[in-house]
């Protein structure tokens, strides 16, 4: 029950990012939902390994290049699910800053205190 309750968040937190983002875009929910689940499945399958092929840029940079990282699997979620629309790198990073943030928030909402402390 606890990964559908972070899913429905996941999908509500992309539509607030959305409507605060001029250069983002979901038609309705039902699409909101595709895009948390490619968006996990991509952050699952794909960024691990980007990230192991770019370990010497992310050490230059001091770990700012994951935020790069972060932005390419919201572009790439954004080419696989029609009725998404980011337009372009920089708004791409935005919705994955803005992102983050909501489900931070809502985890932090919606975790109970005694699995916190774990």
């Amino acid at each position: 029950m606890n990964w559908l309750l972070r899913f429905l968040l996941s999908s509500v937190a992309v539509v607030l990012t959305c409507y605060l983002l001029p250069g983002a875009d979901v038609t309705d929910f039902w699409t909101a939902m595709i895009v948390a689940l490619v968006l996990s499945l991509v952050n699952i399958f794909i960024k691990p390994l980007l990230i192991l092929f770019t370990i010497p840029v992310t050490i230059i940079s001091l770990g700012l290049f994951l935020l790069v990282i972060n932005a390419l699997m919201i572009l790439l979620t954004d080419y696989f699910v029609d009725g998404f629309d980011v337009r372009g790198f920089w708004w791409a990073l935005l919705f994955s800053l803005i992102l983050s943030l909501f489900n931070s928030l809502f985890d932090d909402l919606f975790t109970p205190k005694e699995a916190r402390k774990r």
